[in-house]
């Protein structure tokens, strides 16, 4: 299983929709890098849901549910299936995950503007287990 972080603006499409759809089409990216992060997403594949702009925090975990087709008039960029697991008890700031030493090379932080990034399993649990802390 691979792990991937997407990005969502809550104003347009935040994790509470997601959760009451039940599931979405990752559609609409036009981005070449995110597009074969896309390609790359298997189904069972888990993904850290990331409110952009104004949260700017992982909320949520969702499983692709469905691999990559063609996405657009021309087919030539790609979606996924996307559907809720679970919320975090607690977002993660992006704030949080810069001040995490062991996130120093998370792609979130170094290719900040790719709405569609992989995230190593090390990482993933460090975000995870931020994200389930009380406090």
């Amino acid at each position: 299983m691979a792990y991937w972080l997407i990005k969502s603006e809550p104003e347009s499409y935040g994790w509470a929709q997601l959760v009451a759809d039940g599931h979405t089409e990752w559609t609409g990216v036009r981005n070449h890098s995110a597009a074969i992060n896309l390609r790359a997403m298997a189904v069972g594949d888990e993904a850290l849901f990331y409110h952009s702009v104004s949260d700017k925090a992982v909320v949520g975990i969702a499983r692709i549910a469905r691999s990559w087709r063609p996405d657009g008039d021309d087919g030539k960029w790609a979606s996924v299936q996307v559907e809720p697991l679970r919320a975090l008890p607690r977002p993660v700031t992006l704030a949080a995950i810069k001040a995490e030493p062991a996130l120093a090379a998370m792609e979130l932080l170094r290719q900040s503007r790719l709405s569609v990034c992989p995230v190593r399993a090390d990482e993933w649990a460090v975000v995870v287990a931020m994200g389930e802390l009380k406090g």
